[in-house]
């Protein structure tokens, strides 16, 4: 198989991998006991990668800690704000409608516990339209959840300028950017995020661990923790660490830092040799933004075809039509639908993420397949509707 959907996950870096090996066969103490030798390894494992993941955003180690993933990451960042924002007075929150599942689940929570929540208005290549969101930023708006860049199809917002809007408000600003880590540069303090969230097995790290970054000051940000029981992880996320899965995650953080800007270039330019070997073969649609778009993001919506079809037949390529955490609900992109894709569209639809291990032959002998498929299916629609006056669509 030829891998294209690292936006759903991405293979662990053998690196990773043997760096994680020790904390399960030779140092397997408990971080959050420390009393002898073996659990103080663990701790200092942990407290070193905890600094790694905070070099990665320009954070203070103590503002971080460690989650089972991005979907509690969010949860927390957002469910953990209640009492905060009720002691404000400010129980409205703003976000918008193509925001991970994640995100959109924790918001519907928000509204039974009595919050109100609107959505800004969003320009057709995904990005927020910046006069709507200044004229929503009323007095009674505490907290704004935008992600850095789209799970689907790789529009980068402005952040530097949404912050801006949000602080200048009073309200805090949490941002999603799973996605964007390790590919675009992020500073929490320059970028102006109080909320981030991240996740390991984006990065070639470990499933099952994520962190929030949590600011200390100017503002200081006060979470209520979703479960309890335990001082670990300043009593947010009790229970025994995770020890090797962090231990992943940093070494994961470690090697993406390294030369990521020739490794964003070269992942765009195998996105731009993707894109000229597809187009002119049948009529698409390129979805998202061109101009601001995450270096391995090429998300196509082709006319004409069935997607079940398309997927059923692609046999040696991996590649996705939507978010994973989404994908088992409906056939089709919830981004694409908001921003207006016909459903019939967003089913014939090939989200490619690129990744760290893909090469110039495998990506054109992925637009080889991909181009014999949609040319098989156009062909048979072709013939259906020359026999029978209709279309399968």
């Amino acid at each position: 198989m030829i891998y294209l959907d690292h936006h759903s996950t991405t293979p662990v870096d053998l690196a990773v991998f043997e760096a994680m090996k020790p904390y399960f066969l030779e140092k397997y103490g408990n971080a959050s006991h420390g009393v002898h030798r073996m659990n103080w390894e663990a701790e200092a494992a942990v407290e070193n990668a905890r600094s790694q993941v905070a070099q990665l955003i320009g954070a203070h180690e103590k503002e971080i800690i460690f989650t089972s993933g991005a979907t509690e990451s969010n949860q927390l960042a957002i469910l953990g704000m209640a009492t905060q924002l009720e002691s404000l007075q400010r129980r409205k929150i703003l976000s918008i409608e193509i925001e991970h599942s994640s995100v959109l689940g924790a918001l519907e929570q928000m509204k039974d516990k009595g919050f109100v929540i609107e959505f800004i208005t969003i320009q057709k290549d995904g990005r927020v339209d910046l006069a709507d969101l200044k004229a929503r930023l009323t007095s009674d708006v505490g907290l704004v959840s935008i992600a850095y860049a789209n799970h689907e199809i790789g529009t980068i917002q402005e952040i530097k300028a949404i912050s801006r809007l949000v602080h200048e408000a009073g309200a805090y600003f949490h941002c999603d950017a799973v996605q964007a880590a390790g590919k675009l540069k992020i500073d929490v303090n320059a970028d102006g995020i109080d909320l981030l969230t991240l996740s390991a097995h984006k990065i070639y790290g470990p499933k099952g661990i994520g962190a929030l970054y949590i600011r200390r000051k100017n503002p200081r940000v006060e979470l209520e923790p979703l479960f309890w029981g335990g001082t670990q992880e300043r009593g947010l996320r009790p229970g025994t660490p995770n020890v090797p899965a962090i231990v992943g995650f940093g070494k994961a953080v470690e090697l993406v830092t390294k030369n990521f800007e020739q490794e964003s270039k070269r992942m765009a330019e195998l996105r731009d040799l993707l894109w000229n070997e597809l187009k002119g073969h049948f009529e698409m649609i390129r979805n998202g933004s061109l101009e601001h778009a995450l270096p391995n993001n090429l998300n196509v919506s082709i006319k004409g075809i069935d997607g079940a079809a398309l997927y059923g037949r692609l046999k040696n390529v991996a590649v996705s039509n939507a978010s994973a955490c989404v994908s088992g609900v409906q056939d089709y992109s919830q981004v694409l639908t908001v921003l207006g894709v016909e459903p019939e569209l967003a089913k014939a639809t090939l989200r490619f993420g690129i990744g760290r291990y893909n090469t110039a032959d495998e990506i054109k002998a992925a637009a080889s397949e991909v181009i014999a498929v949609v040319k098989e299916l156009l062909k048979i629609e072709r013939e259906f509707a020359a026999q029978t006056g209709e279309s399968n669509l």
